[in-house]
């Protein structure tokens, strides 16, 4: 088979907008939206229990290897409406087979309906399928109504499927990352914390000894990196993926992992660099995969919001466009482990 050249991909997957009147990458709004970075930080101890009462003297960031000076600190536990948070959950049609979206539809409405369908937080739903994006987007704490828009929801024509090889594919990874962006830009002048809970099989990461990148193409990765990771940021998004396929199959090991290191220059930019559980990985949220226990599994997410800390701090101004900035939070007491997005780029 001869090698698959990322030219036919690239140029077409992300300058298309996904909802009407959203810009793919929102623009900041001050060059202080640019300078200052807020982290959304979840600490946990043994068995990932989350650990709260922290101060402000136990926490450094680190950027790019320099302690950093805290704009400001919150430690916020069993948030309520101030500051707000939010959960999305995104049930994935376009990257799931038919068998596997009906057990994750039934395993979602299990987590909707828990404790009566009474919600501890907010949490609002999308539908993503070939036909287009839906959803309840007004946040509820009524999971019983949430669970009854999924049951309504249209499945979608699933135009775009594994059978129909690389072509398939690279539609799937189009409609993917545009979706991703766009939900960041709905989101972006929505105050306070979001976490995105991807139930997918993944989209393709179309990483491997078949494909070739010229650089040319490696630039419009590269692009497309750099503004998946700024949308999500502005937004104040954790990715969460969920793999829908469970035990049966789907992400069977950690190969994602190869891709998760920052990327500095386009010469670096490989397509894995685009798959969903790298991009989870890097905002700071969870990959979670091999069970069939989606339920619990969205829960294991959702418990990230009941218990954070927001810490920020001004970077420093970037010697060019698109400055790779890798990010470390350090805990000053023993055992315990800061988990939030590992870097960001910077601009002049």
């Amino acid at each position: 088979m001869s090698a698959i050249r990322w030219a036919r991909i690239s140029v077409i997957c992300f300058s298309l907008p996904a909802f009407p009147g959203q810009s793919v990458v929102p623009s900041a709004a001050s060059p202080d939206v640019n300078r200052r970075i807020v982290l959304d930080v979840v600490v946990t101890g043994k068995s990932e229990k989350r650990v709260s009462g922290l101060e402000e003297q136990d926490f450094t960031v680190v950027d790019n290897k320099e302690p950093q000076k805290l704009v400001s600190f919150q430690a916020v536990e069993r948030p309520t409406d101030d500051p707000p948070v939010k959960i999305i959950l995104l049930v994935d049609r376009v990257n799931t087979s038919f068998g596997s979206a009906g057990i994750a539809r039934e395993q979602t409405k299990k987590f909707l309906r828990q404790n009566g369908g009474k919600l501890d937080l907010p949490v609002s739903m999308i539908f993503f399928s070939d036909s287009g994006t839906t959803g309840v987007e007004k946040p509820t704490r009524d999971g019983n109504a949430l669970a009854a828009a999924l049951d309504e929801s249209d499945s979608g024509l699933r135009t775009t499927g594994r059978s129909q090889g690389i072509y398939g594919a690279v539609d799937r990874l189009q409609m993917s990352l545009r979706t991703l962006n766009a939900v960041a830009g709905n989101e972006v002048n929505n105050p306070g914390r979001k976490l995105l809970i991807w139930l997918s099989a993944g989209w393709p990461m179309l990483a491997g000894p078949r494909v070739q990148l010229s650089s040319k193409d490696q630039q419009e990765v590269f692009n497309a990196i750099v503004a998946a990771s700024t949308a999500l940021r502005q937004a104040r998004i954790a990715l969460y993926s969920i793999d829908t396929v469970g035990v049966s199959g789907g992400l069977r090991s950690n190969y994602y992992l190869e891709f998760v290191k920052g990327v500095k220059t386009a010469r670096q930019a490989q397509a894995g660099n685009l798959a969903l559980p790298v991009i989870a990985y890097q905002t700071g949220g969870r990959v979670l995969y091999s069970s069939n226990d989606i339920a619990e599994q969205i829960a294991r997410c959702a418990v990230d919001a009941t218990s954070y800390y927001v810490l920020s701090f001004d970077s420093p101004p970037a010697d060019g466009p698109n400055e790779y900035h890798a990010l470390d939070v350090k805990i000053g007491k023993p055992g315990l482990t800061a988990r939030t997005r590992t870097g960001y780029y910077a601009q002049p």
